[in-house]
């Protein structure tokens, strides 16, 4: 089992940063994928970054891509995620996931552990 607790949402305004953080827990942390996905009421939750367990490997979604950065440090079981230049429709619930994982290769799909999620608004 893992155990993932985010932390660092909240309201910004359009152009603003913001860093989410995740602290896992229940499992050697560098055996462990993780990512950052988002979810709007009635749409589909969404892999925004992902990161490989070594930290190595990295992807960003197109619509993030640039703006967006995912970091993780090993030593301190937590995964980071750097938000520049907000924009309102990155308007969501940010979750913090993870999955074990083989490779250091950053994967994509198979997440199974979930944090609760931290509300991000970006007001226009």
């Amino acid at each position: 089992q893992v155990q993932l607790v985010e932390s660092g949402g909240g309201l910004v305004q359009a152009g603003d940063s913001l860093r989410l953080s995740c602290a896992a827990s229940g499992r050697t942390f560098s055996s462990i994928a993780m990512g950052w996905f988002r979810q709007v009421p009635g749409k589909e939750r969404e892999l925004v970054v992902a990161i490989g367990r070594s930290g190595g490997s990295t992807y960003a979604a197109d619509s993030v891509k640039g703006r967006f950065t995912i970091s993780r440090d090993n030593a301190k079981n937590t995964v980071y995620l750097q938000m520049n230049s907000l924009k309102p429709e990155d308007t969501a619930v940010y979750y913090c996931a993870a999955r074990v994982a083989f490779t250091t290769v950053v994967v994509t799909t198979g997440y199974n552990y979930w944090g609760q999620g931290t509300q991000v608004t970006v007001a226009s």
